[in-house]
């Protein structure tokens, strides 16, 4: 469905590497997909013209990274594109699975930052995305969105992270754990220069992500019914040996217990975050 990105083999400054992200609504005429929540089969483009949203059911479909920045972003200019694990345990079929998710998804890594606009406010955006590894977080995705509020911090811009994770990359082990530390230090002096931080989570953010920089926003939106949490209900079951209430670990649940400050639909998120932008005087 996706075409690869553009000039990727190309030599070019690495720290300013400027991409047209792929997907263009080319979409074959008779694809269909099948809703994961009420299994109602529809037209992709009716899909895609909803926002990715089922009409019968309201369900928010996972989104490729290039399908979230049209949906968002006026202007989208990628940097530290092309930065690549190392495999620091040299964890079997590791390279290989890396290498396999690159070509077919068109980014190299579970994360891609850019230097954005949305309505004329110019931001940092971090966008995850859960089809690559389940947007896990190894050393490339934790030092990227490092080096993404870093650049915010000096040009002194707000960031915009739309989170979507499964947690720390076990591949990656101890390495991967530890840029929940790094992250987190480098969303602590972002937000001590005075800067504004709006996380969107969206299904799911679980795991080392969620326990470190995705809950450290000054403003949290998450997307309908989606997963939230750290560890699994089923864990989490087995440990308290009882039952979990409802709707356990999902938006609506963490808005009523505070821990987030709005859910806002897809067909909405737009507005939202133009309108959150201009509250704080960010032009």
């Amino acid at each position: 469905m996706f075409n690869r990105l553009k000039n990727r083999k190309e030599k070019v400054d690495q720290s300013r590497v400027s991409i047209s992200l792929p997907y263009k609504n080319e979409i074959p005429k008779g694809m269909y997909e099948k809703c994961p929540a009420c299994n109602e089969l529809m037209d992709v483009d009716i899909l895609r013209r909803s926002k990715w949203v089922c009409p019968e059911c309201d369900y928010h479909f996972r989104m490729h990274i290039a399908q979230r920045v049209h949906l968002i972003f006026d202007s989208f200019k990628v940097f530290n594109h092309i930065v690549k694990s190392k495999d620091p345990l040299d964890f079997p079929g590791y390279k290989e699975k890396l290498e396999s998710l690159s070509a077919s998804s068109g980014v190299y890594d579970a994360v891609v930052l850019a230097e954005a606009s949305l309505k004329g406010h110019d931001v940092i955006a971090v966008i995850m995305d859960p089809n690559f590894l389940m947007g896990s977080m190894g050393t490339v995705v934790g030092e990227k969105i490092t080096r993404a509020f870093e650049r915010a911090t000096l040009q002194k811009k707000p960031v915009l992270l739309f989170s979507a994770s499964g947690g720390a990359r076990m591949q990656e082990g101890i390495m991967s754990l530890m840029h929940m530390a790094k992250t987190s230090g480098a969303v602590g002096k972002h937000s001590q220069a005075g800067n504004l931080f709006i996380n969107i989570l969206t299904d799911p953010t679980t795991g080392g992500v969620t326990a470190s920089f995705a809950m450290l926003a000054d403003i949290i939106i998450a997307e309908p019914k989606a997963l939230i949490g750290f560890a699994g209900t089923r864990v989490i079951e087995q440990t308290m040996r009882e039952p979990l209430p409802e709707g356990f670990q999902r938006s609506k649940f963490l808005l009523e217990k505070g821990f987030i400050d709005k859910i806002v639909h897809r067909s909405e998120l737009k507005a939202t975050l133009t309108q959150l932008l201009e509250l704080h005087e960010v032009k």
